[in-house]
């Protein structure tokens, strides 16, 4: 979905865009065209265990648009902190099944989960086969049920060597989704793991009555099995999750309500959880504190040298457009994201999508939907941020 290029007042920009500009020049992952691919969209990375990263994304073959149509999975990986990647290639890629052509089996929407005690790899993703000229997010582009071609499909793919390797697609719908929900399916970005070990994915659907809402779904056996949380709000899709202290989730969704409301109560809806999703309630910064214009946003945790927690977040900071990507920084657990933490990656208009990861002890990495290059990535140092430790 796409937000209204409606000119941002004067004040209000630069109330948003207070932000020191990163030093770092991007590497490009991706250029329109490239790779036998028209567009790479909607990133979700992480770091394995070994130190390298992973980045994964859409390769959407024929063109910029959403499901469906003919599009994979795909993966990077680099080995020297993000200063250089490997080409890309699917990993989940679900061909002509059921005889249908590889436009009516598109994959989109990957979240990448790595296992802390394991070291496994985890990356979900939504199928849809059949369905032309449908989108999951509306009317019956996915529909109650469990059945492949009436209701969308929650798929995993797992690997056990560094990303080097992966399994064949295994379906986890019947065990996440609930039969009367319309939808439910991975939210893209990355999964994280519990200080007792549990495996948290954020997740997003469409209820019995087809109307959005976030939620998470989790495991405590190391991903044999999961299960997925009650909602947390409704009328929220994609989120990002992260652990404020043993047991605490912060669960951050992205707020269809922002698309009206472009006043001061505009912001993405927070909610904490102490029970992993059975009961929700209302964070003290939700909506007001991190204005968007409607678009996917990234939060993982980081402890600092001297053992404060930071919490940072990347989106669009902007009500009304989206464009000024820029990531931000809290010291109170998500309550204030002061000005002076802040870090703007891109300026300029873009599809607005981005994931987070902590790539060493000094050092940030966003990788982005750019205003002018494609997908990129960018090293960001965590002395940009002034944080004291």
């Amino acid at each position: 979905m796409k937000s209204a290029a409606v000119l941002l007042p004067p004040v209000m920009a630069m109330l948003l865009s207070s932000a020191a500009p990163a030093a770092e020049p991007p590497v490009i992952l991706h250029r329109r065209g490239e790779n036998n691919c028209h567009t790479f969209r909607i990133p979700g990375l992480n770091r394995t265990k070994s130190g390298t990263l992973l980045a994964v994304y859409d390769m959407r073959y024929d063109s910029a648009k959403d499901l469906q149509g003919h599009m994979d999975i795909g993966l990077s990986r680099s080995t020297d902190g993000g200063r250089t990647w490997s080409m890309p290639r699917p990993i989940m890629d679900m061909g002509e099944y059921g005889g249908l052509p590889q436009n009516q089996n598109g994959c989109s929407d990957p979240n990448i989960l790595i296992d802390a005690a394991t070291g496994e790899i985890m990356v979900t993703a939504l199928w849809v086969h059949a369905k032309p000229g449908t989108h999951q997010w509306r009317g019956r582009g996915s529909e109650p049920g469990f059945e492949i071609g009436k209701t969308a499909q929650f798929m995993m793919v797992r690997s056990t060597d560094d990303g080097l390797t992966w399994s064949a697609p295994e379906n986890l719908t019947r065990q996440v989704k609930q039969e009367p929900w319309y939808l439910f399916a991975p939210a893209p970005g990355n999964g994280i793991t519990m200080a007792d070990g549990t495996l948290v994915i954020p997740s997003q659907g469409r209820d019995a009555n087809g109307l959005p809402f976030s939620s998470i779904t989790w495991s405590s056996d190391h991903g044999k099995t999961w299960t997925a949380s009650t909602p947390a709000r409704d009328d929220t899709t994609e989120s990002a999750v992260a652990e404020l202290s043993p047991g605490t989730l912060l669960l951050n969704m992205r707020d269809n309500r922002n698309g009206k409301d472009k006043s001061a109560t505009n912001g993405r809806a927070l909610s904490l959880t102490t029970d992993l999703g059975k009961t929700w309630t209302v964070h003290p910064a939700d909506h007001g504190t991190l204005p968007e214009p409607v678009c996917m946003g990234s939060m993982i945790s980081h402890t600092l040298p001297g053992g404060k927690r930071v919490l940072f977040f990347s989106n669009p900071l902007n009500k009304l457009k989206r464009q000024e990507i820029t990531i931000q920084a809290s010291l109170d657990d998500g309550k204030t994201w002061p000005p002076e933490h802040r870090v703007l990656i891109d300026p300029g208009l873009s599809a607005g999508y981005s994931s987070l990861v902590i790539i060493d002890a000094g050092t940030l990495g966003i990788l982005h939907e750019s205003s002018g290059t494609g997908l990129a990535f960018r090293r960001v140092p965590l002395t940009d941020f002034q944080l004291a430790p």
